[in-house]
C-alpha cells in the first residue's frame, strides 16, 4: 500500500519561504508523475505543479517563478520549495502520486494527508 506523508508546512510572513517534503513509501516516485495540490478554506482544490518521470516540471501561473519542485529518488521524497510567499498561498498543501507516467489531474489516485501553510501579511 502506497503512503504519502507531507511535512514542512508552517506559518510565515509574506515574502518568506518554506520547503515542503513528501515522503513516499510503497511505490517509487520516479516511475510515475508526482503532483502538488492545495486547498484553501472554502475553495476547491487546485493544482500547483507536476513533476514528470523525466524530471520535467510545470506549474500553475499563480506560483510560476516562485515555487519549484525537486526530488530525491534515493529517499523516495518529493520537495516543493516555496519562495516569495503571499497570503493568497495560504492553504493545505497535498502531494499526490499518479497511477502512471501521465501528468493529468484525473490520474492522481494516491494522496497524502496534507500540511498547512499559512502566510500572514
Amino acid at each position: 500500500q502506497v503512503q504519502l506523508v507531507e511535512s514542512g508546512g508552517g506559518s510565515v510572513q509574506a515574502g518568506g519561504s518554506l520547503r515542503l517534503s513528501c515522503v513516499v513509501s510503497g511505490g517509487a516516485i520516479s516511475s510515475v508523475c508526482m503532483g502538488w495540490f492545495r486547498q484553501a478554506p472554502g475553495k476547491a482544490r487546485e493544482w500547483v505543479g507536476y513533476m514528470a518521470t523525466n524530471g520535467w516540471t510545470t506549474y500553475d501561473d499563480s506560483v510560476k517563478g516562485r515555487f519549484a519542485s525537486s526530488s530525491d529518488n534515493a529517499k523516495n521524497t518529493l520537495y516543493l520549495q516555496m519562495n516569495s510567499l503571499n497570503p493568497e498561498d495560504t492553504a493545505m498543501y497535498y502531494c499526490a502520486r499518479a497511477s502512471s507516467f501521465r501528468c493529468s489531474a484525473r490520474d492522481f489516485a494516491e494522496w497524502g494527508q496534507g500540511t498547512q501553510v499559512t502566510v500572514s501579511s
